[in-house]
């Protein structure tokens, strides 16, 4: 008797887990966005660092990754989507994290190997139609590490690949976030 009670709460727990799921999804395919919304304007962010283009390469990269990643048809004009998606960098910081030194005879000398960038955005997504904001963070946060290939002068070059490394990572976490209002 307790052996087939046993096994009606086992299956009875393995239905629950079956019908219900477990709640993953993949970004970007189960967007909380409203039905309305089919096109978004991403025009270019505002840049408030001293970073030279930081903002084109954002923005390139936010509307690419909207295109590789959902079913929105992006635009650039404000005027031409049902939805505008605006950004600010705020801040943006470079940090040496790890190290490698080397010593000869007489010297010793240590050149940055990894560095920690520290971005802060402020990002909206407006509904035109409604005037409703569907996502706002004014304290947008993007960290990552990016390994140096040469020197951390020339880490933020214009056309560096860590750049453009940091741009994607960036753009793949905003994309999210806007489409699935975390």
């Amino acid at each position: 008797m307790t052996r087939g009670r046993g096994l009606c709460v086992l299956l009875g727990a393995l239905a629950t887990v079956v019908f219900t799921g477990c709640g993953y999804h993949v970004a970007g395919r189960n967007p909380a966005l409203p039905k309305n919304i089919t096109v978004i304007a991403v025009p270019a962010m505002e840049n408030k660092t001293s970073t030279y283009r930081i903002e084109q390469k954002l923005t390139a990269a936010t509307i690419h990754e909207f295109l590789r990643k959902t079913r929105y048809k992006v635009v650039s004009d404000p005027n031409g989507g049902d939805a505008v998606l605006t950004g600010k960098v705020l801040s943006l910081e470079a940090l040496p994290l790890t190290f490698q030194s080397t010593t000869t005879a007489t010297t010793s000398t240590a050149q940055a190997t990894t560095m920690l960038v520290t971005m802060r955005c402020d990002v909206t997504l407006l509904d035109r139609a409604s005037e409703k904001v569907l996502y706002h963070n004014d304290n947008f946060v993007f960290r990552g590490e990016y390994e140096l290939s040469t020197d951390v002068r020339s880490f933020f070059q214009e056309g560096d690949p860590a750049l453009e490394r940091m741009s994607q990572d960036f753009a793949a976490r905003l994309v999210a976030a806007v489409t699935e209002n975390y």
